[in-house]
C-alpha cells in the first residue's frame, strides 16, 4: 500500500520481486543497486537464509522522479524462492504495490516457475490484492543459455494476465532497468488514478496536480478592526504503519523448524527407549528359561538318636575284665607276682570278688 507523507511531501511505493529459486530476483536487484546513482539509491541490506545462497530479503529505497510535486522512492523488496518459506513470502508481499516475476527461462524449469507463480496468486488474495489488477511485469530471464523456451512459449504459458513482459540476462544487467521503469511507470500511472497525482517523473510527463487555492488576503480594514482568523488546514492521515520487519517471520520460521526438528528427536528417543525396555523384557526371559528347574524331593527330616547315658557301661567291661585278670591272677599266679600280688589281694580283691587271701 502507498505511503503518503505529506509533511516531507514524499510518496512511497512497494515493489517485491517474486519468482522460484535461483531464478535471478537477488541479481536483479544487486545490478539495479550497483548502476544506479549513489545520490538516488539507499544501503542494500541483505540477510542470507541457511543453507542457500538466496538472500532473505532486499531493501533499497530508490528514487525515481516526482509524483504530483512530491519526491517519489521505490522500496524493492525479493522473496525467499524456497517454498519452506512461504511465511516469509507473505510477509514481504504486505503492502505491495507492484510485482516483478522472475521466470527461469529454461524448460526443466518451467514447473518450478508455475508453482512460484500460482503460489504469488494465492499470497496476493490472502493479503486482499487481485492479481487480475495489480502492476505486474513478467521477467524472461537467463536469456544467454542455450535451448530455452521462447518468449511466445512463456508467454502462452504463464502470462494469463496480458502483463508487460521483457527478456533479461540478469548477470549481466540486460533487461533490469526496463523491466523495473516499466513497472515504475504502471504503479505511478495508477497513482494518478487512484489520488488525482500527476507523473511529473520518468515515465510520465503530464502536468503535475493542481495545488489547492491560495486564500484571499483578508482587505485591508481600519487598525482598530482585527483580521478573523484563518482556518487551520486538516491534518493529513496519518502514515501507515511500515511492514513489519521480514527478519521476524524468518525467526518464526527457523523457530518452527528447530521446534519441528526437537519434537522428531523427542520421538525417536522416545522410540529407542521404549525398544531398550523391550531387549531387557526379552533378556529376562531368555534368562528365566535357560535357568534349570529345581526337582521336587520328599525329605524327610532325620529322627534323632537317642541320648546316650552315661559312661557307667563302659566301665563296668573294664571292671569285668580286670575281674577276669584278677581271678586268673589269684588262681595260680599269687606267689609269683611278688608285691603286685600282695597289692591286689591287699586293696582289690575285696571288690572284684575274688576271695580273700590266702592265710586269712
Amino acid at each position: 500500500m502507498v505511503q503518503i507523507n505529506f509533511a516531507k511531501r514524499e510518496i512511497n511505493c512497494k515493489l517485491v520481486y517474486y519468482g522460484p529459486g535461483l531464478s535471478g530476483k537477488t541479481t536483479n536487484l544487486e545490478v539495479v543497486h550497483k548502476k544506479a546513482p549513489a545520490s538516488k539509491k539507499g544501503e542494500l541490506t541483505s540477510i542470507a537464509t541457511e543453507g542457500d545462497r538466496t538472500l532473505f530479503f532486499d531493501y533499497m529505497p530508490l528514487e525515481l522522479g516526482k509524483v504530483g510535486g512530491m519526491n517519489t522512492k521505490f522500496q524493492l523488496y525479493t522473496v525467499p524462492g524456497q517454498v519452506y518459506y512461504n511465511a516469509t513470502r507473505k510477509l514481504v508481499l504486505q503492502g505491495a504495490d507492484g510485482v516483478v516475476f522472475v521466470a527461469d527461462s529454461q524448460p526443466d524449469k518451467m514447473d518450478e516457475n508455475l508453482e512460484s507463480f500460482q503460489n504469488l496468486e494465492e499470497n496476493l488474495r490472502e493479503q486482499g490484492l487481485d492479481p487480475k489488477t495489480i502492476p505486474m511485469v513478467l521477467q524472461w530471464n537467463k536469456r544467454d543459455l542455450p535451448n530455452v523456451l521462447t518468449p511466445e512459449e512463456l508467454d502462452a504459458k504463464m502470462n494469463k494476465y496480458g502483463a508487460p513482459t521483457f527478456e533479461a540476462v540478469a548477470v549481466t544487467g540486460d533487461g533490469v532497468f526496463p523491466t523495473l521503469k516499466k513497472l515504475a511507470q504502471i504503479v505511478l500511472e495508477k497513482l494518478n488514478r487512484e489520488y488525482g497525482l500527476q507523473n511529473d517523473g520518468p515515465g510520465g510527463g503530464s502536468a503535475p496536480a493542481k495545488e489547492p487555492p491560495k486564500e484571499k488576503e483578508p482587505a485591508k480594514a481600519p487598525a482598530a478592526a482585527t483580521p478573523p482568523p484563518k482556518k487551520p488546514a486538516a491534518e493529513p492521515p496519518p502514515a501507515k504503519e511500515p511492514v513489519r520487519e521480514p527478519a521476524k517471520a524468518k525467526a518464526q520460521d527457523d523457530r518452527a523448524e528447530r521446534e519441528r526438528a526437537e519434537r522428531e528427536r523427542e520421538r525417536e528417543r522416545e522410540r529407542a527407549e521404549r525398544e531398550r525396555e523391550r531387549e531387557k523384557d526379552r533378556e529376562r526371559d531368555r534368562e528365566k528359561e535357560a535357568r534349570p528347574k529345581p526337582r521336587d524331593f520328599n525329605v524327610t527330616p532325620p529322627a534323632q538318636e537317642p541320648a546316650k547315658k552315661g559312661g557307667g557301661k563302659g566301665v563296668l567291661l573294664l571292671l569285668l575284665l580286670i575281674a577276669v585278670i584278677g581271678g586268673a591272677v589269684g588262681a595260680g599266679f599269687a606267689g609269683k607276682l611278688g608285691p603286685l600280688q600282695k597289692h591286689y589281694d591287699d586293696h582289690l580283691r575285696q571288690h572284684l570278688g575274688g576271695g580273700t587271701p590266702a592265710g586269712q
